[in-house]
């Protein structure tokens, strides 16, 4: 049989834009999502090319569901970035919990029992603490973990579980912790407005960013893309890697924006997010054959582009 992805979250903007790139490399691609909101993935493919994808509606949740889907299909790949970000986890908690950590335990279950050999999940910056707690430069993938949000404390879990799973079963896993991510279909979540204010300025519009300080920056293409090669490549262990990359501004994007569209003002509040400025990315370069990095300026264009 041919290899078959599973994408969890598969209508989030990062599960869009891997649906996206499986798809447009020819790879049989299975959505798994609560959701059956197409609007993201609307932005990236036509009727015909959703036509290629299977579609799930299922809920992380439910153990048995996802077991069930990853036999029924003869999943060979996962790629787990379903999960509730930092508001709606502040929101409700229980919840949060519900579908962020014992969504992960489930599957983990499900990929053991299936004889899935690896999988490839999201983690993300918001497992660190605030930069105040670290020395100066950018964090190595193995610094102290010291989160200030249950979505940070909920993705430490799922790092954890991780690891237990290679040490007990042999399910490998690679896990990447994306920073500030934009681009087409990232509509929400607490890093959401420097993409708000590209689709703000595409329709001419002014826009202010409810946080400021430096940090990096992800365009949602390459991080998909990672995240495809990620589940290739099995990395023998429980991998974690930042995404690494430039550190840039807030203000320095809000200025890029404002120079592709004239007339348009994008300003920055002063706020710092509790999370260090940067992250190397050195142990995912040693791991992954390619590391996709759109040069900022590059994606801003191609961003407000696409909206307009």
């Amino acid at each position: 049989m041919a290899d078959t992805y599973l994408v969890t979250g598969g209508l989030g903007c990062l599960g869009a834009w891997t649906l996206h790139i499986l798809q447009r490399a020819g790879k049989r691609a299975l959505s798994f999502d609560l959701s059956e909101n197409r609007q993201r993935l609307e932005l990236l493919m036509g009727p015909d090319e959703q036509a290629d994808i299977t579609f799930v509606q299922g809920d992380l949740t439910d153990s048995r569901q996802i077991r069930s889907v990853l036999e029924q299909h003869g999943v060979t790949h996962v790629i787990h970035l379903a999960a509730l970000q930092v508001p709606f986890c502040r929101a409700d908690p229980p919840l949060g919990a519900a579908v962020n950590v014992v969504g992960t335990v489930n599957l983990f279950e499900a990929v053991r029992h299936t004889h899935v050999p690896h999988l490839t999940m999201a983690s993300s910056v918001a497992v660190y603490g605030p930069p105040e707690l670290y020395g100066p430069g950018l964090l190595p993938a193995d610094a102290p973990v010291a989160p200030r949000t249950l979505y940070g404390v909920y993705k430490v879990a799922n790092e954890l579980t991780a690891q237990v799973y290679w040490q007990e079963y042999g399910v490998s896993s690679t896990v990447l912790r994306p920073y500030t991510v934009y681009g087409l279909g990232r509509d929400q979540g607490l890093t959401s407005d420097p993409t708000r204010a590209m689709a703000a300025a595409a329709r001419g519009e002014n826009f202010h960013i409810q946080f400021g300080g430096a940090m990096q920056f992800h365009f949602a293409a390459d991080v998909a893309r990672q995240f495809v090669l990620a589940a290739e490549q099995p990395a023998g262990g429980a991998l974690a890697c930042n995404l690494g990359g430039p550190v840039v501004s807030v203000a320095e994007v809000a200025r890029l924006i404002m120079a592709l569209r004239p007339g348009v003002r994008i300003t920055c509040a002063e706020t710092i997010l509790p999370f260090p400025a940067g992250c190397d990315g050195d142990a995912l370069r040693r791991h992954a054959d390619v590391v996709y990095a759109t040069p900022l300026a590059e994606g801003i264009e191609a961003t407000i582009a696409a909206f307009s």
